[in-house]
């Protein structure tokens, strides 16, 4: 079969950038329509990536920011020629369904990170933009983004959501129905090591951010008093190093993949406080025999099993959720975990295993839809 593969941006290496190196392994000849490219991030990509002049734009802009140019995302997609591909296989965070409409009668796979999660809940923005300024653009995004949205979903031929939290938002916000295909997690790399010492601290491991709530994972920790080491940086890291004073809290910034797997391999358990879509961390940890402590909503209710690979901690506010989180943190017994158990979960999400289950869906739906 001949596909084309559709991804909203390449400014950086992410979880969904991984997704869409492992569409590019399973169909290696399908062009990639990628709107707005950084030149510097696109090695795995070399050759296949079709863009235009979003990205010429984005060059040349002074600090390389992509956002300005979002609005003009939809319209780029919508025009794209995909020759002769019998299908499209979109990446889709916010706009890039809109190249549904260049499919025209082409079946569409639309592999869905979240329906833009910023644009249909109001106070995500509220904490994403903190000057009026910030928060009119975000508004006007967040419009265009939910346009975007409601115009292409009942045009889609098939979609998989990345969990089942992100599956219930389809249907809360699209009406459509989705299957479950989790993203895959590099395990061959994020391996457990027996030469290694495991060590006495929690790990809080990703970008700094307000929805990712690294705040409840450091006050729980100062009230705790256990050791907390924090990996990753961003918009709220000096709030973070505030909240840490009286603590033994290290912050350790951004650091390499070798010693995220040391850190990993290390730690009594990885933190993850927050709701995510899906949340590799915490499968990249379980990968490497270490147990999560996890908020008990969203992506987390896919990867992590209480009890075996780890423990969910719940609340119904801040307060209690810190205390909830200290009192695990507290008691919290890496020996009750076997090594063995929380690898073999890990490895239930291989990139051979989201390859083979992408593979099914899009095969399925050509049969189902034959193109023409």
């Amino acid at each position: 079969m001949t596909v084309a593969i559709v991804h909203e941006r390449l400014t950086e290496i992410a979880g969904s950038e991984h997704v869409v190196a492992e569409f590019a392994r399973q169909w290696p000849d399908a062009p990639i329509s990628i709107p707005i490219v950084d030149p510097r991030v696109t090695a795995e990509f070399t050759g296949r990536v079709r863009t235009g002049p979003l990205s010429s734009a984005y060059r040349a802009a002074r600090y390389r920011a992509y956002a300005p140019l979002l609005p003009l995302v939809p319209g780029w997609l919508s025009r794209q020629d995909f020759g002769s591909a019998e299908a499209v296989i979109i990446s889709h965070h916010a706009f890039a369904a809109a190249a549904v409409k260049a499919a025209g009668s082409r079946p569409t796979i639309v592999y869905v990170h979240s329906p833009a999660r910023w644009a249909w809940d109001k106070e995500m923005r509220r904490e994403e933009a903190s000057s009026l300024p910030g928060r009119l653009a975000l508004d006007v995004l967040s419009r265009l983004a939910i346009a975007v949205e409601r115009s292409a979903a009942p045009n889609i031929t098939s979609i998989v959501a990345n969990s089942t939290a992100v599956a219930q938002r389809v249907k809360d916000h699209w009406d459509r129905d989705a299957q479950v295909v989790h993203p895959p997690v590099n395990i061959d790399f994020y391996t457990p090591d027996a030469a290694q010492t495991r060590g006495d601290y929690f790990l809080l491991a990703g970008r700094m951010v307000s929805y990712k709530r690294p705040d409840i994972a450091i006050r729980a920790a100062v009230e705790s008093g256990v050791k907390l080491v924090v990996a990753g940086d961003g918009r709220e890291a000096a709030r973070c190093r505030k909240l840490a004073e009286g603590g033994d809290v290290t912050f350790v910034g951004r650091v390499s993949n070798d010693e995220f797997r040391n850190l990993y391999r290390r730690a009594k358990a990885m933190v993850m406080p927050g709701e995510e879509d899906f949340g590799i961390t915490p499968v990249e940890a379980m990968a490497c025999g270490t147990p999560v402590v996890a908020l008990g909503v969203g992506g987390a209710l896919d990867s992590v099993v209480d009890g075996v690979t780890g423990s969910f901690v719940n609340g119904s506010s801040d307060a209690e959720l810190v205390s909830n989180f200290a009192e695990t943190f507290a008691s919290f017994d890496n020996g009750l975990f076997d090594t063995v158990k929380i690898r073999r979960r890990a490895e239930e999400f291989s990139p051979e295993a989201f390859r083979a289950k992408m593979a099914d869906v899009v095969a399925q739906t050509m049969a189902t839809h034959p193109h023409g």
